[in-house]
């Protein structure tokens, strides 16, 4: 079981990998959006913002999200070092219920590319 720790470090590279990506990827990221990911087997949610094609994490608090963020996700912490690793691929997970995405249908096509 992932740490919250590796949790954490999965976050800032997909952030990093967000940055470094290609233009079309990086402008479809490159909104302002509250950001919630919610880790279902640690029972912790991070918050922050997704800005400037960058995720920026501003918390971790014990259990569901307090608040509802405008884009929202939940999975475990395994799923989540997956994803950013590459070794899962988040249609599949998505499809599966494996990974929760939850957002307005504007931001569901803008994020349509990143995914």
């Amino acid at each position: 079981m992932a740490t919250i720790q590796e949790c954490r470090e999965a976050l800032d590279r997909l952030s990093d990998n967000l940055a470094r990506a290609e233009e079309g990827v990086r402008g479809a990221a490159a909104f302002d959006r509250s950001l919630s990911c919610h880790i279902t087997d640690l029972a912790q949610t991070f918050t922050g913002r997704l800005e400037g094609g960058r995720i920026r994490v501003d918390a971790v608090a014990p259990g569901p999200p307090a608040r509802k963020a405008e884009i929202r996700l939940a999975m475990t912490g395994d799923d989540l070092v997956a994803l950013v690793a590459g070794e899962l691929k988040f249609a599949k997970a998505w499809a599966s219920g494996r990974v929760r995405l939850e957002a307005g249908f504007r931001d569901l096509l803008r994020l349509k590319s990143l995914l």
